[in-house]
């Protein structure tokens, strides 16, 4: 049972590690630049206040001077949820394209699994990278945060990363549905990093202006770091809407591909 996504999830714990040593790394340094930037006080608010309003409130920019103001803008609105997701975006769309375009899908059809299986145990394979992140990085924050003589409330860290695994699944997924359609990995992977920026800009451009209803098509609109870091509010209902997204276009890419002629 579940071999494929054993063997897929096996794969995975390299690039896994990698990608865990690289955040807590960046993290840190980040982390370790704080204190410049609180000493910078009532300069560098007015500085950020001169941005445009959009970017304030797609970064936080407002609170900035605080460590959770910090750690929203620098860490989780920028690499959360911009480049982690578009690395798992990245990994989503090279799903089946990649098994395609090496001819290992041939194989995987030849055994006794359904191509419905075939395309929900690779994906699951993806929540190895997602899960790890998201267990670890709680505790690589708290440490950083505390070496510098900070704190930060421990429940509001973990409820913001276990509020990521929705938005992380929904990256991935887009991915997915993209790698159905493509016999080569390349394309998927490119055209899916297009549309979750895409969609991050959208969000970001249309706050506070008449067309901001355009940000709901963005999975960026349904998690915020800042909201929950900043000023304690969780958005479940949000959550919830980011996981429907992800049981609908893993449907979607499932059928697809169990529809389509390989």
């Amino acid at each position: 049972m579940m071999e494929i996504m054993k063997y897929e999830a096996r794969q995975r714990v390299k690039g896994t590690v990698t990608l865990l040593v690289i955040v807590s790394f960046y993290l840190f340094l980040l982390v370790w630049m704080f204190p410049s930037i609180e000493a910078s006080g009532e300069a560098f608010t007015e500085y950020a206040q001169s941005m445009p309003e959009s970017l304030q409130a797609a970064f936080a920019v407002e609170s900035i001077t605080t460590i959770g103001g910090f750690l929203a803008a620098e860490i989780y609105q920028f690499i959360w949820i911009l480049m982690l997701g578009l690395y798992f975006t990245y990994l989503g769309g090279g799903l089946i394209a990649d098994d395609i375009e090496s001819g290992r899908i041939d194989l995987l059809l030849a055994t006794p699994v359904s191509r419905v299986q075939i395309v929900v145990e690779k994906y699951l394979s993806l929540m190895v990278p997602i899960l790890a992140i998201n267990i670890l990085m709680p505790v690589v924050v708290l440490v950083a945060v505390h070496s510098i003589g900070e704190s930060l409330p421990v429940s509001d860290v973990i409820v913001l990363h276990v509020l990521s695994v929705p938005y992380l699944l929904v990256a991935a997924a887009i991915g997915l549905l993209l790698s159905v359609f493509f016999d080569r990995s390349t394309i998927p992977q490119r055209v899916g990093l297009g549309v979750l920026f895409g969609l991050f800009t959208l969000e970001t451009v249309t706050v506070n202006t008449d067309i901001e209803w355009l940000g709901a098509l963005s999975p960026t609109r349904y998690y915020d770091p800042a909201a929950i870091i900043v000023d304690g509010e969780y958005d479940i209902a949000g959550a919830l809407v980011l996981l429907a997204t992800t049981l609908l276009l893993v449907i979607a890419s499932a059928e697809w591909f169990r529809r389509r002629d390989v």
